[in-house]
């Protein structure tokens, strides 16, 4: 059953463009599973999904020719049987059996003598890679290469290497001034930014201090942009683009009155539970921001734009396989269009700070210098803050405007 769901959701993200875990979470048999059957389906997936490049590589040198239409999912059981075998450290035999299995499940039992054979010589010839190669060959070429015009071959190359890892599991504290007390009672490093870090796995809703609502996961960079704003308490700040939450719970904190807004009616439900949960307050609007405005300017927003989400690909690495490099200037039109629309929505004298979790200039650095020649009566504000997942951290842009008239 872990194997058949693992196939299942690997079709839907390569074959569909489904995002891995909306297919996994709601895949039909998952709950029939155990804790541990299903951590380990979901770990199955994820590798072939993160190492999906390097594993074609492997696969291809093994074929005269590449399954095509129906039988193109052959590959999906083969990458299923090799990211067993050469990361999760499976047994061959356990690896190459219960592949061979799936082609019963998967209707492709005429295939199963090439699986075998495919699945046999990989085990044979298996050795280590340097983790250099494995890394480049899981970015797509279109990406590695925006990357290498933008920072550089050898940053270029640290930010593929991040994505062999899964990413940490930062939080963010309800109150700052009880950093220390988390720190010691869940085990976590306390970062320079004051979010705690720990190492992912487990059940989250299970750890110390969930279910109060003492903290909320949120990556250290995503953690950042709301700072720019600075003291928020008593101010009306608009955070647009909201779910799933974690910028508005920060504003919320710090004692701003914060309105949430977002189109997606799905997603506000989890800002709404995570308010409930840290029993923090902010007025929640299912609406999107092109048909809505407030009845009256605000002293702050805080924009946290749709992107290609580039900078999150360790934590979503289907992002790498159902992405495509048009998708950056559409969504670079869309970013353009929602700040321009939020720029008459600020009081003189407010401030406003733009964020993507991209790691493409098109969407952060660009955008911001196209917004700041188009709109004269704002200003930038500071510097313009831009992580990279090589320095351990979701790639993220944020950069601050005040309107001065």
């Amino acid at each position: 059953m872990p194997r058949r769901i693992a196939y299942d959701v690997l079709c839907q993200v390569l074959g569909k463009k489904r995002p891995l875990d909306e297919a996994f979470n709601s895949h039909p048999h998952l709950e029939k599973l155990s804790p541990k059957a299903k951590a380990f389906s979901r770990a199955m997936v994820t590798t072939a999904v993160r190492n999906k490049g390097f594993l074609d590589h492997l696969i291809n040198a093994c074929l005269d020719k590449r399954p095509k239409g129906q039988a193109r999912n052959v590959l999906n059981i083969m990458r299923l049987g090799a990211a067993q075998l050469y990361f999760m450290h499976v047994p061959a035999h356990a690896a190459v059996n219960e592949s061979l299995k799936l082609t019963n499940y998967a209707n492709l039992v005429q295939y199963k003598k090439l699986i075998n054979a495919v699945l046999r010589r990989l085990d044979r010839e298996k050795k280590e890679y340097p983790a250099a190669e494995i890394a480049r060959a899981n970015i797509p070429d279109w990406l590695y290469e925006s990357w290498v015009n933008a920072y550089g071959d050898e940053t270029a190359q640290k930010i593929a290497e991040s994505h062999l890892k899964e990413a940490p599991l930062d939080i963010t504290l309800k109150y700052d001034d009880e950093a220390d007390i988390w720190a010691k009672r869940l085990g976590a490093e306390k970062l320079e930014n004051g979010s705690l870090r720990m190492n992912a796995g487990g059940r989250i809703e299970e750890l110390d201090g969930y279910e109060n609502g003492s903290w909320w996961v949120q990556d250290a960079a995503a953690a950042e942009p709301v700072k720019l704003l600075g003291d928020v308490k008593g101010k009306t700040v608009l955070d647009l683009c909201a779910a799933p939450g974690g910028k508005t719970m920060q504003l919320a904190a710090a004692g701003a009155n914060v309105i949430a807004l977002d189109k997606n009616e799905n997603r506000l439900k989890r800002v709404s539970e995570n308010l409930a949960r840290t029993k923090l307050k902010a007025e929640v609007i299912a609406a999107d921001l092109m048909d809505w405005q407030p009845e009256n300017p605000v002293d702050a927003i805080l924009l946290d734009a749709p992107c290609t989400a580039t900078g999150t690909l360790r934590r979503h690495p289907d992002g790498l396989w159902t992405k495509k490099s048009d998708d950056i200037k559409a969504m670079s039109d869309i970013q353009g269009t929602l700040w321009h629309r939020a720029s008459s929505w600020v009081k003189p004298g407010g401030l406003i700070v733009y964020c993507t979790c991209s790691l493409q200039p098109e969407e952060g650095e660009l955008m911001l210098a196209a917004f700041l020649k188009g709109h004269k009566n704002f200003e930038q504000v500071g510097e313009a803050l831009r992580f990279l997942p090589s320095d351990n951290k979701d790639g993220f842009f944020a950069a601050c405007v005040k309107r001065v008239e």
